[in-house]
């Protein structure tokens, strides 16, 4: 398997803690098809041994055996604190099918539970489960996942829930916390067979590099700058991004109390547990930055195996200084495209920030603006532009619609091109919080059909899916505000 290192020090055999009389909650066939799960008419695993496997109640299901099943060991900063050793507290990793990991979160106590039980509740694995599929299908590298297992044990955390399982998939869960973890034992051996695996196995370029630590840190910082733009681009807020949640592969993952923009609110919190607001949408390039620095101190005694300590030090420094470069890039090229904009002009940064601080100031819906905005013409008057109505300041808004158009003009494509171009980067649905919970409270009332509904709704969210328009409004103002947490 991809996490391939062994050892006390590294991770514990972690055997799934039976659930008892498990039903499938939700199910995803593409997933499924990528670890070569043979299915059924009705989608679901055509042997059903993987109902017990995905529950954790057995080992092997079809031509699969998952003889070695572990949780892993890493440390990490927790809202900006250095929390010491951490881990798999809720997750096993069974296995590698076709280069993927296949894991189970909620399967139980691990040897890093520490004080928790190790359960997940139905609550938060339709969240995870819906989250992860609608952010593959918005483009945006993720976990994926692969099922949800539930049960009517009873499991507490604010009120008593029912558990549940939630099966997912990557080309490796490797985080930021696994080289914070060696590093902060000094134990380089360890440190090095960690860089040596990702660069075997995800990172082959940096090998032949001169430097290959060097190397493999900056292709590492690079990919999650990027992920953060694409982050910004549809209002995603992650809720906790602790140097543990980090992957090293450039994924998003461990969604917990996560949630995307409705209102625009440039410093939208969307975890009530964070009472600092170090985790709003705003502060999401730098705190992906902060945690970089946290990767280069980890992955600093790699370098001094080949220069000395200042040469080191400057080396990571300098790296680490291109991860705002590397953002920003990427953050213009993907707003460029969201308002139809093939080539790149100089005020196009401006224009941008212009009209965020616009949809900031009159709370006007992220999602829905982008899309309509492929409606504009080139030939449109701005008091005539229907989309005014949504700002509360209209001269300052068709002021920005007379620049926007304007640079409109300066393009070379068609009205109808731009539109097409256009509604393939703004997406029509989301996963909106009040989606999600009136999902789970029908959920909970043993009703999953509104979850494979969202599902197939959410893996096609550029599309205009006209028998599912209201699934693309707002929430209404009474789910304004569903609070959402770490144990979310």
């Amino acid at each position: 398997m991809p996490f391939n290192l062994r050892g006390d020090d590294v991770c514990q055999p972690t055997p799934p803690t039976p659930l008892p009389n498990p039903y499938w909650v939700a199910f995803s066939p593409s997933v499924a098809r990528l670890i070569d799960v043979e299915l059924g008419v009705d989608g679901l695993p055509k042997d059903p041994a993987w109902l017990d496997v995905l529950a954790g109640n057995q080992l092997n299901a079809g031509e699969h055996t998952f003889l070695n099943p572990i949780s892993t060991v890493y440390s990490g900063h927790q809202f900006g604190s250095w929390a010491g050793q951490l881990g798999d507290g809720r997750a096993i990793l069974l296995g590698d099918i076709n280069h993927l990991e296949l894991q189970l979160k909620g399967a139980g106590r691990t040897h890093y539970s520490r004080m928790g039980d190790g359960r997940a509740v139905l609550r938060s694995s339709i969240r995870e489960f819906l989250c992860s599929e609608a952010m593959h299908a918005l483009g945006i590298p993720t976990s994926r996942a692969l099922a949800i297992v539930g049960s009517k044990q009873g499991v507490r955390r604010e009120t008593m829930e029912t558990a549940a399982v939630c099966s997912r998939v990557a080309p490796s869960f490797i985080r930021v916390g696994h080289f914070e973890h060696f590093a902060s034992l000094q134990n380089i051996v360890r440190l090095q067979e960690l860089a040596d695996l990702l660069i075997a196995e995800f990172y082959p370029e940096c090998r032949a590099k001169k430097d290959p630590y060097l190397n493999l840190f900056k292709e590492i910082s690079a990919r999650n700058a990027k992920l953060v733009a694409q982050w910004q681009s549809v209002g995603f807020c992650h809720g906790v991004m602790n140097s543990d949640n980090i992957s090293a592969l450039g994924l998003t993952i461990d969604y917990g109390p996560f949630g995307f923009l409705d209102h625009f609110e440039i410093d939208h919190i969307c975890n009530h547990s964070d009472h600092g607001g170090r985790y709003a949408y705003h502060r999401q390039p730098q705190i992906m930055h902060w945690n970089m620095a946290c990767l280069a101190s980890a992955m600093l005694p790699l370098l001094e195996l080949d220069h000395s300590a200042e040469d080191s030090q400057n080396l990571l420094r300098s790296t680490l200084e291109e991860f705002p470069v590397i953002y920003v890039t990427e953050w213009q090229q993907i707003f460029r495209s969201k308002l139809g904009l093939q080539s790149k002009g100089d005020g196009d940064t401006g224009l941008i920030e212009h009209l965020l601080q616009a949809m900031n100031d009159s709370r006007v819906d992220f999602t829905n603006f982008f899309r309509s905005l492929s409606d504009v013409k080139k030939n449109s008057k701005p008091t005539e532009i229907f989309l005014r109505n949504e700002f509360v300041d209209r001269e300052n808004i068709d002021q920005w619609f007379a620049d926007y158009i304007n640079r409109l003009q300066s393009e070379t494509s068609s009205d109808e091109a731009r539109k097409g171009l256009m509604d393939q980067v703004n997406p029509k649905y989301i996963l909106r919080n009040h989606l999600a919970q009136v999902a789970i409270e029908k959920a909970q009332q043993d009703d999953f059909t509104e979850v494979e509904r969202l599902h197939q709704i959410l893996m096609n969210p550029f599309d205009e899916q006209e028998a599912f328009e209201h699934y693309s409004k707002p929430p209404p103002v009474d789910m304004h505000r569903i609070a959402v947490s770490c144990s979310s």
